[in-house]
């Protein structure tokens, strides 16, 4: 499970990278940008508390 968790905080990362660099090239306005790079910090805190404390995540048999 972590393997799976960690590829996807580097995934939300580098799409923080692909959004900065979208508004440097005009292509999101620094609005949007602002926006969408928060939503993703949101998703990688949820991501490194799921990393950091898996317990509560995990399916019960």
């Amino acid at each position: 499970m972590s393997a799976k968790l960690n590829d996807c905080e580097s995934e939300a990362a580098e799409t923080q990278t692909w959004i900065e660099f979208a508004v440097k090239c005009n292509y999101l306005s620094v609005e949007s940008g602002r926006e969408l790079y928060g939503t993703y910090n949101q998703i990688l805190g949820g991501l490194v508390n799921m990393i950091a404390n898996p317990t509560p995540w995990l399916m019960k048999r």
